[in-house]
């Protein structure tokens, strides 16, 4: 079965204190992301952490893309204010001081290698 050329995703997430990785791009593909928002979900200002990881002969390397960025109560941010590549297996990775009031969407095209 042939792979698609290129594929629309969407992804949603709750940020919570830990820093995960909330999407990968998958091994043949680059990831192409068109947008990537958080939204503040209660009256208290929290802070978000985005960051791009790439392993690289076995070494893992983050970049910070926000830091302890603040998100006002009830307000939303982009995360991004362009586009960003992701080569495949680069990882985008999310984290904020409250695990709970956090959201995340973020729109990508995976488009084949």
């Amino acid at each position: 079965m042939a792979l698609a050329l290129n594929v629309f995703k969407t992804v949603t997430k709750v940020a919570t204190t830990s820093s995960v990785g909330i999407y990968t791009a998958p091994t043949g593909y680059s990831g192409v992301v068109l947008l990537a928002q958080a939204a503040n979900t209660d009256g208290n200002s929290h802070v978000v952490n985005f960051a791009h990881k790439r392993s690289k002969a076995g070494i893992a390397v983050t970049t910070e893309l926000l830091s302890n960025y603040p998100i006002q109560g009830y307000d939303t941010v982009s995360l991004l204010q362009g586009k960003l590549i992701l080569q495949s297996t680069d990882a985008l990775v999310l984290s904020a001081d409250n695990s709970s009031s956090v959201k995340v969407v973020i729109s990508i095209l995976e488009t084949l290698n």
